[in-house]
C-alpha cells in the first residue's frame, strides 16, 4: 500500500472538487435510477396487456436488473484505463456512456407500437446505462479519495455517496412532480417520457462540470514516478489482493441491500402491497432519501474517527433495528410511514462508509480496477438479482423486504467485528 497523504486539514480545492464530484454524480446517477420510480407504467406500457400483473413486473425489473449486470465489464475496462491514463479521463468518459441512452428511453416506442422490439430496445439502452454506471461509482470514489488527506477520507467518500444519493432524491422528487401534476392516464399516455428526456439534459450539465476538476494527485504521483502498474491491473487485484475482494463484495452486498430495497424498491412495494398513492409514497421515499443523504455524511465522520470495524457493527444494528420497525408497522400504523422511513432511510447512510475500506483495501497502482471489479461484479450478483428475489420472495412473504435487509444486517455485523480484528493486526492503516 502507498504512503498516507501528509496530514493536513481540508483546503478549499478539496472543498470544491468534492462539491463538483458529489453534483456531477448526482446528476449521472439520476439518470441510473430514473428507471425504478416508473417500473409500474413502464411494466404497462413495454411488455403484453394480457401478461399477469406479477410477471409483467417481474420482466421489468429484469431489466432494470440487465443495467447492474452490465456494470462489471463497463467498469473493468474503464477502471483499466484508469489505472493506466487517469482517474479524470473515465470520470467524464461515462458521463456521456450514461447521458444518450436515457435521452433515448425517452424516446422509446412502447409495446402498442412495435410489439416485442419495445422491451429488446429497452434493455439494450439500460445495458448500456450499467457499462456507464460501471466506472462512475467506482471512479468517484476514488477519485475523491486521492484527492484529500488519508484522515479525512471517509469523509471524502460519504460526502461523494450523499452526492449519489441525492440524484436517488432528484428522481423522487421528479417522480413526485410526474405523479402529482398528471393523472395515471396522462403519465401512461406519455407524460412518463419527461423524466428520461430531462436525463438527457442533466448528463450535459454533468460533463461541462466536470471540465472544472483535476487530475488526482496520487495518480499525477504515479505517472511521475513511473509507477503504474506494470502488467494487467485486474490480473495484479486477482493474484495479490483477494481478501480485498472478498470483503469489498461483501459489504457492497450489504450497499446494495439498503439501497435497492429500502430505497428503490419500497415506493413500488407501499403501491403494490398497502395501496399507497404513488404520490403519497413517493414523498415518503424523498424524506428518507434527505435523511439517507444526511446518513452517508456521517457515516464518513464515524469511519474517520471510530473506524471501520466499530461503524459496522452499530450501523448495521441501526438499518436492522429501523428498517425492521419501519416495514412491520405499514399494516398496523400506517401514520408512521413518514417519520419510520426516514430513520430507515438515515441508517441506510451506512452505505457513505463502504467506500473507505475498499479505497484502503487497494494499493494506489491497481486501486481503481480492484474497487471497480470487486464492487460491481457484487451489485451485479447481488444488487441486480435482489429485486427479482425481494418479489418473488413476496408471492408468500408480505415482509420479504424487512426479512431480506435484516439478513444482510447480520452479515454486516460479521464484517464489522471481522474489520475490527483486522484493523488491530494493521489491515487499512494507509489510504
Amino acid at each position: 500500500m502507498t504512503a498516507p497523504a501528509p496530514s493536513r486539514p481540508l483546503n478549499r480545492r478539496d472543498y470544491q472538487t468534492l462539491s463538483l464530484a458529489a453534483l456531477g454524480g448526482a446528476l449521472e446517477f439520476y439518470d441510473f435510477i430514473i428507471f425504478v420510480f416508473f417500473a409500474a407504467v413502464i411494466g404497462e406500457l413495454f411488455f403484453p396487456p394480457d401478461m399477469p400483473d406479477w410477471l409483467r413486473q417481474f420482466q421489468t425489473f429484469g431489466i432494470f436488473a440487465a443495467g447492474y449486470l452490465a456494470r462489471p465489464l463497463g467498469g473493468i475496462v474503464m477502471a483499466h484505463f484508469g489505472d493506466l491514463l487517469g482517474r479524470k479521463k473515465m470520470f467524464t468518459l461515462s458521463i456521456v456512456l450514461m447521458a444518450l441512452p436515457t435521452l433515448a428511453m425517452g424516446l422509446l416506442p412502447t409495446y402498442a407500437a412495435i410489439g416485442v422490439a419495445a422491451p429488446l430496445l429497452l434493455l439494450a439502452l439500460r445495458i448500456l446505462q450499467g457499462a456507464a454506471i460501471g466506472g462512475e461509482v467506482p471512479g468517484a470514489w476514488v477519485f475523491v479519495a486521492e484527492h484529500v488527506p488519508a484522515r479525512h477520507t471517509g469523509y471524502a467518500c460519504g460526502t461523494l455517496t450523499s452526492g449519489l444519493t441525492a440524484g436517488i432524491l432528484l428522481g423522487s422528487l421528479v417522480a413526485t412532480w410526474i405523479n402529482t401534476a398528471w393523472t395515471p392516464a396522462e403519465i401512461r399516455d406519455g407524460a412518463w417520457r419527461l423524466p428520461f428526456i430531462l436525463g438527457g439534459a442533466f448528463g450535459l450539465i454533468a460533463m461541462y462540470l466536470r471540465r472544472w476538476l483535476h487530475e488526482t494527485p496520487v495518480f499525477a504521483e504515479m505517472q511521475a514516478k513511473k509507477a503504474l502498474a506494470a502488467e494487467l491491473p485486474l490480473k495484479t487485484v486477482v493474484r495479490e489482493h483477494r481478501r480485498a475482494v472478498v470483503v469489498s463484495m461483501a459489504l457492497t452486498w450489504l450497499l446494495s441491500a439498503g439501497i435497492v430495497v429500502v430505497i428503490l424498491m419500497t415506493p413500488t412495494y407501499l403501491q403494490k402491497q398497502f395501496a399507497i398513492a404513488p404520490a403519497l409514497s413517493l414523498k415518503a421515499n424523498s424524506i428518507a432519501i434527505v435523511c439517507l443523504t444526511v446518513g452517508c455524511v456521517v457515516a464518513g465522520l464515524a469511519i474517520d474517527r471510530l473506524g471501520a470495524g466499530r461503524t459496522f457493527v452499530f450501523g448495521s444494528l441501526l438499518l436492522a433495528a429501523s428498517s425492521y420497525a419501519f416495514y412491520a408497522s405499514l399494516g398496523v400504523a400506517p401514520a408512521q410511514l413518514f417519520p419510520l422511513y426516514a430513520l430507515a432511510g438515515f441508517a441506510v447512510g451506512i452505505v457513505g462508509a463502504v467506500p473507505w475500506v475498499m479505497v484502503r483495501a487497494f494499493p494506489a497502482a491497481v486501486r481503481f480496477s480492484g474497487l471497480s471489479f470487486s464492487y460491481n461484479l457484487a451489485y451485479a450478483l447481488f444488487g441486480g438479482l435482489t429485486p427479482m428475489v425481494v418479489t418473488l420472495m413476496l408471492k408468500s412473504d408480505p415482509l420479504a423486504p424487512a426479512h431480506y435487509v435484516l439478513a444482510l444486517c447480520a452479515l454486516g455485523v460479521a464484517l464489522g467485528v471481522y474489520l475490527w480484528r483486522s484493523e488491530r493486526r494493521g489491515w487499512l492503516k494507509a489510504a
